[in-house]
């Protein structure tokens, strides 16, 4: 019997407490609900749904969720990289900083993608748990298109959020679309396509409100993956999707909008003219890392490189004020954070889990007709691609949503036969 299209047990079936505490978990710390409604973040519900997670993993004793069935490259080079970080934590520029970062969060973010993994037990919670992602960007989109409104002039576009600033938002809507897009074809009910549908719709609303360029280059590789190899869904299915987005963009995007994305190559832009645009502060933190080989100036310390290591730098002794720029870039923020290693390490994690995905897609791709569910990884590929693309101007290298998404890559891989080794 194929494995795969096999009816999945009983118990499988449905949610169980630690399912439910992990997707609390990625409603948290992923789409920070507790953030959105004030009444709930005094519950500290991403802590306690964190800790719920590790304690009913630690206890649970089924066959699909050993530890040992997690075994393989990706999580070890997870693992690695902490360790990498851990070590690089007193030679940093400073160690306060670094040590916050690397065990008062990226620690945590580390051992929840582990258990996120472990509590998958069939396909079917990869389903479950994606589901939770996609609904969680969209309560997010709802909710910024609702609170906040672009105005006239420089206030055109959204600016700082709930814990996402707008180029990070936009981001967490492209991870988001492609589930979407799965779920308007592979839905189980009526309710649940259309309301990906329609989740899709205030996604994509949220998303030109954010007036992210990033973002919009991001999407742009989304589609042409979905378009042109996202075969899993018949062709009608990708086309009616990617046209259902293209048409809010255009029916909603100002003249404004496009205005800011005509200048995505434009050698005029301050990107590319001013001392802290982009490109210069990527140059400089390609010096930070070939200045600091081995371990980085620090986790957590690019600002500070840039406050006291940077040619900018020097003005401060004549009184001149000096900022202190994020990365915005996750290769350039880890290469210059941990070294030469660490961005090894980091691009590694990346290519493990593309491959990983890879080798799960041949698999479904085998599957008999009637299978109890869709091919998934071409949707979960699509998300990790929006991730890479637009974190290539973000700042998030240790962020949940990176490190969530690689950890359902995993436990989609974990429960597809001849392709566990992740």
């Amino acid at each position: 019997m194929d494995l795969i299209a096999a009816a999945p047990a009983p118990q499988a079936r449905r949610w169980d407490a630690l399912l439910l505490a992990v997707g609390a978990y990625v409603l948290t710390a992923v789409g920070r609900i507790h953030q959105l409604f004030g009444g709930l973040e005094v519950l500290h519900l991403a802590a306690l749904a964190a800790i719920a997670a590790v304690a009913l993993y630690a206890v649970d004793g089924t066959s699909e969720r050993r530890a040992a069935r997690l075994a393989g490259p990706t999580l070890v080079l997870v693992v690695l990289l902490l360790g990498w970080m851990m070590i690089s934590v007193p030679f940093a520029l400073s160690a306060g900083a670094s040590f916050d970062l690397v065990f008062n969060n990226f620690l945590n973010t580390a051992l929840m993608s582990f258990v996120v993994a472990g509590s998958v037990r069939r396909v079917e919670d990869v389903e479950r748990l994606a589901l939770v992602y996609f609904a969680g960007a969209v309560v997010y989109a709802t909710v910024v298109i609702t609170r906040f409104a672009p105005g006239d002039g420089a206030s055109w576009r959204l600016g700082h959020l709930y814990y996402y600033d707008a180029n990070d938002f936009a981001t967490f809507v492209v991870t988001a679309i492609p589930l979407g897009v799965y779920f308007v074809h592979a839905g189980r009910t009526f309710a649940t396509r259309a309301g990906a549908a329609a989740g899709l719709v205030a996604l994509t609303l949220g998303f030109v409100w954010s007036g992210s360029r990033g973002g919009f280059i991001a999407l742009s590789a989304v589609a042409a993956f979905i378009l042109l190899r996202y075969a899993a869904i018949p062709l009608r299915w990708r086309v009616s999707a990617t046209a259902l987005v293209a048409v809010v963009i255009l029916g909603t995007a100002s003249d404004r909008y496009w205005q800011q994305m005509g200048t995505i190559t434009s050698e005029d832009d301050y990107n590319h003219t001013s001392e802290t645009g982009r490109l210069q502060i990527w140059k400089r933190g390609i010096g930070y890392m070939l200045a600091n080989p081995l371990l980085g100036v620090g986790p957590n310390n690019f600002p500070a490189a840039e406050g006291t290591l940077s040619p900018l730098a020097e003005r401060q002794q004549y009184g001149v004020g000096v900022r202190w720029n994020a990365p915005h870039d996750c290769f350039v923020q880890i290469g210059a954070e941990t070294g030469i290693p660490g961005l090894l390490l980091f691009t590694a994690i990346l290519g493990s889990a593309f491959a990983a995905l890879r080798r799960a897609g041949r698999v479904e791709r085998r599957r008999p007709p009637g299978a109890a569910t869709a091919p998934l990884t071409p949707a979960l590929t699509a998300s990790l691609i929006g991730f890479v693309v637009g974190g290539v101007f973000l700042s998030l290298a240790y962020s949940e949503m990176l490190y969530t998404l690689i950890a359902l890559a995993i436990g989609l891989c974990k429960v597809v036969p001849d392709a566990a080794i992740v």
